[in-house]
């Protein structure tokens, strides 16, 4: 048994600790059924981290990398379409939210083709000059920058953003250990969905003074710091999916993590605030939309991707 556990990667024994989490959650959710009949929602949620977990799982430990890139472009036109769906863009201006999908999967081309430089600059550059004249050769100036800039809001959120999470799989191994790409793309993503998690179950708990009553009234200064200590507490269970071996180092990407993550959050809240939205979408049983989901991870996939890239692996 222990021969056979040392054989698996880092990234298989990743994934068999975060599905030993979930049968543990999942039985504990179980009980507390049986003996609640309000649980609901709470079941419902948790079938639907089942569900997301097996798919972004065969994405992540699939052998093709453009299989995993592709999965990772689906995410963000999905995210991007849930977003333009409750922006309030003129309808005279909405024939140009067709060239946001066009730019996004040019986005991923660049991805899959390992064009570091491009990706970059694509949608900051180039996809600002398009948009903008795009949404002018309507010829209709009314809320013209308006319009400009909740599209080119979207696509540096969920287009720039989100596509940080495809450009983690072309990361290659390091200096002959077995962690690569995937590894820190499941480490990054487990931690942002710990944190996320985190906050929610702390601030319900312990939870009183509260940061953003305004934008966020369930965010409190209680649950952010509890995300923040089981931000630190999860970066160091699974750090062997990472080249980070110092105390310093854990804290300081746990931290990066978790204050990102945060603010990822409650910035999509004042974009539903703005809308007077609840939710994003319904996609999700007890989740809402696949936006929803990702609001955290579209400010943690750049950071992280930025701290891994520029100090780990700087001849990639």
């Amino acid at each position: 048994m222990i021969d056979w556990i040392a054989g698996v990667s880092p990234t298989g024994k990743g994934i068999l600790l975060v599905l030993a989490f979930l049968a543990l959650i999942s039985f504990l959710v179980w009980i507390l059924a049986m003996s609640k009949r309000d649980s609901n929602e709470l079941v419902a949620r948790t079938r639907s981290w089942w569900v997301m977990a097996a798919i972004f799982m065969i994405a992540v430990v699939s052998g093709n990398r453009h299989f995993s890139v592709m999965f990772f472009c689906f995410l963000s036109l999905w995210a991007t379409k849930e977003y333009l769906s409750v922006v309030d863009i003129p309808i005279w201006h909405r024939p140009v939210l067709i060239w946001s999908y066009v730019i996004i999967v040019m986005q991923y081309y660049w991805i899959a083709i390992d064009w570091y430089g491009m990706f970059l600059v694509f949608i900051p550059i180039f996809g600002f000059l398009f948009i903008s004249t795009r949404v002018m050769l309507t010829n209709e100036p009314d809320y013209f920058l308006g319009s400009s800039a909740k599209i080119l809001w979207g696509l540096l959120a969920f287009g720039l953003g989100l596509s940080h999470l495809g450009y983690l799989i072309n990361i290659p191994g390091y200096h002959g250990l077995r962690i690569d790409g995937r590894s820190l793309l499941l480490f990054l993503v487990v931690t942002t969905e710990f944190n996320d998690v985190a906050q929610y179950f702390w601030g319900k708990l312990f939870g009183k003074h509260k940061i953003l009553p305004v934008i966020s009234p369930k965010k409190t200064w209680e649950g952010f710091i509890g995300g923040v200590v089981t931000a630190i507490a999860v970066c160091f269970l699974f750090k062997f999916l990472t080249p980070f071996k110092a105390v310093y180092e854990i804290v300081f990407v746990s931290l990066a993590i978790s204050i990102s993550g945060f603010f990822g959050d409650v910035v999509m809240s004042a974009v539903k605030r703005d809308m007077s939205v609840k939710d994003f979408g319904t996609a999700i049983p007890g989740h809402g939309g696949i936006l929803d989901r990702l609001d955290s991870i579209s400010f943690t996939a750049p950071i992280f991707f930025h701290i891994i890239r520029y100090w780990y692996w700087p001849s990639c």
